[in-house]
């Protein structure tokens, strides 16, 4: 009984230590996809604020444009 207990204990520890190993290692392929989704999302705001800027800047060219072509068209 105590040779039984003695096998499976040594067949056991390096199971868990597979198992835990993979553990870890699906755990910092989270990581990294968590990381890269923060960076994609950060890298989207900057495009949202440059666009929005180009955007302001255009509609800014355009007010200044207009009244140039009013008194062109008098």
């Amino acid at each position: 009984m105590t040779g039984t207990i003695a096998v499976i204990m040594g067949i056991s520890i390096p199971i868990i230590a597979i198992i835990s190993g993979h553990f870890q290692k699906q755990s910092k392929i989270k990581h990294k996809i968590v990381q890269d989704e923060i960076e994609l999302e950060k890298l989207k705001h900057q495009n949202y604020l440059i666009e929005t800027e180009k955007m302001r800047l255009e509609l800014e060219r355009m007010k200044l444009d207009e009244p140039k072509d009013k008194i062109r068209l008098i």
